[in-house]
C-alpha cells in the first residue's frame, strides 16, 4: 500500500501551489471577496494566465474541451486553491466557467442551446434545489411542476440559491409526482430566468458577505424539452454533483483552509514573545499546533480515499458523509485555535483568519447539515449490520 501521491498529482500540485503563492496570495492585500463573484477586472487577468500554464476547464470532460480530470486530482486542486483569501468561496471561475455537472446529462439539442455556451462564459446558470419547508429534507420539497401537454406549469419558492441575479438560467428542481418525490418523483428542469413569473423576491444578506436570492414561481410555464434527463431523475441526477461537492467542495476546500491557518500559527507563535518567551514554548499553544495537525492529516487521508474510491467507480455515499462532517468540523476548530493564537490581530482584517472564520461556519450547514447526515450516516451503517 503507497500513501504517495502518483508523480503526476504532485507536479500538478506544485503548479496550484506556485500560482496560488505568486497570484493569488499577494491579492489578498487589497481584495477580500464580499460577495459571490470576482470582479471582471481581477478574474479576466488570472484566467488569462491561468491558461497559459494548463489550469483550464479541469473538470469539464475532455470531450467538451476540457481536461477531464478525475475527482482526486480536483481535490488536490481544491485544496491548493483555497489556501488563498483571494477566492470567492462559492463560485469560483479562476479555472473556468462555474459548470453545474447536472448540465453534462442534456441531450444533444440541450447542449448546443445551454452546455456550450456556458463552457465559452457566454451564459451563467444558477442552481435552484433548497425550499424553505425543505431544507436537507427533498421528500418536503413543494415547488410543483404540472403538465399540460407540452408545457409544464411551475409554482413555489425556493430559498438561499446562489448567483440567482446574475444568471441567465437555472437548473430547477420540482416535483413532478407528489407519491414519490424524492423517491423519484422529482424533475429537473432548464428554466429561462426571464420567464413571466419568475420572481427574484428578496435577497438573503449572511455572515460571509453574500446575498444569495429567494426566488418565486409563479404559474411559470417551461417547455417539456427542457427537463434535464428524464421526468422524475432530478433528484438522483443532483445527487452524485451534491455527493461530489462534500467531496471537492467541502472536504478539499477544508483541507486547504486549515492548513494555512495552521501555518500562520506556527508562524505567528514562533515570532510572538509574551512575558519573555515566544508562544511556541507554551504548552497550550503546542497543544493547539500538535491537535490541528493531527485532525488536518487525518481528513486529508480521509478525503483523497474518498475521492479515489469514487473515481474507481466505487459507491461512497456514506464515505462522503463522514468526509463532509468530519472535515467542516476539523476546519473550524483550526481556525479558531489560529485567531487564539494570534490575539487581538486574529480578529484583524489585516489576517484571513475572521474572513475564513464566517465562512467555514457556514459549510456545516450547506448541503446537508452534520446533524442530518450523521443521521443518515447511523441509518445506512445500522441497516447494513441488520441480520438478514
Amino acid at each position: 500500500m503507497d500513501f504517495n501521491l502518483p508523480e503526476e498529482l504532485q507536479m500538478l500540485k506544485q503548479t496550484v501551489r506556485r500560482f496560488v503563492e505568486k497570484e493569488l496570495i499577494p491579492l489578498e492585500r487589497e481584495y477580500r471577496p464580499e460577495g459571490e463573484e470576482m470582479p471582471e477586472r481581477l478574474l479576466k487577468p488570472l484566467q488569462e494566465k491561468a491558461k497559459a500554464i494548463g489550469l483550464w476547464m479541469l473538470d469539464v470532460p475532455q470531450e467538451y474541451g476540457g481536461a477531464g480530470l478525475d475527482l482526486l486530482p480536483r481535490c488536490i486542486i481544491a485544496e491548493e486553491l483555497f489556501r488563498s483569501v483571494a477566492v470567492p468561496f462559492r463560485n469560483n471561475e479562476i479555472f473556468g466557467p462555474e459548470v453545474r455537472p447536472v448540465l453534462f446529462h442534456c441531450n444533444e439539442e440541450q447542449k448546443k442551446k445551454f452546455l456550450f455556451p456556458v463552457l465559452k462564459g457566454e451564459i451563467k446558470f444558477c442552481f435552484a434545489q433548497t425550499e424553505p419547508d425543505a431544507g436537507s429534507d427533498p421528500a418536503s420539497m413543494r415547488t410543483r411542476a404540472i403538465r399540460n401537454g407540452d408545457t409544464y406549469t411551475l409554482n413555489g419558492t425556493k430559498r438561499f440559491i446562489t448567483g440567482a441575479g446574475v444568471a441567465d438560467y437555472g437548473q430547477v428542481m420540482a416535483v413532478t409526482d407528489p407519491e414519490k418525490r424524492a423517491r423519484g418523483g422529482i424533475t429537473c428542469f432548464i428554466l429561462d430566468m426571464k420567464s413571466p413569473g419568475v420572481i427574484l423576491e428578496r435577497q438573503w444578506p449572511t455572515m460571509m458577505g453574500e446575498a444569495p436570492w429567494q426566488i418565486v414561481f409563479d404559474n411559470v410555464k417551461v417547455p417539456a424539452e427542457n427537463i434535464i434527463g428524464k421526468e422524475g431523475q432530478g433528484f438522483s441526477l443532483a445527487q452524485k454533483w451534491i455527493s461530489e461537492g462534500r467531496i471537492r467542495g467541502h472536504g478539499a476546500r477544508c483541507l486547504g483552509i486549515a492548513e494555512r491557518a495552521l501555518e500562520l500559527m506556527m508562524d505567528y507563535s514562533q515570532d510572538r514573545v509574551t512575558f519573555g518567551r515566544p508562544l511556541a514554548e507554551r504548552q497550550a499553544v503546542q497543544f493547539m499546533v500538535a491537535d490541528s495537525a493531527m485532525e488536518l492529516r487525518a481528513c486529508r487521508l480521509m478525503v483523497y480515499e474518498c475521492a479515489w474510491r469514487q473515481d474507481q467507480g466505487e459507491d461512497v455515499r456514506d464515505l462522503s458523509y463522514m468526509v463532509k462532517i468530519m472535515c467542516t468540523e476539523m476546519v473550524s476548530r483550526v481556525v479558531d485555535r489560529s485567531i487564539q493564537v494570534h490575539g487581538g490581530v486574529g480578529l484583524t482584517k489585516d489576517l484571513p483568519l475572521e474572513w475564513w472564520y464566517r465562512q467555514v461556519r457556514s459549510v456545516r450547514i450547506t448541503e446537508g447539515a452534520t446533524e442530518v447526515l450523521r443521521w443518515r450516516l447511523g441509518q445506512n451503517l445500522l441497516r447494513a449490520r441488520k441480520p438478514q
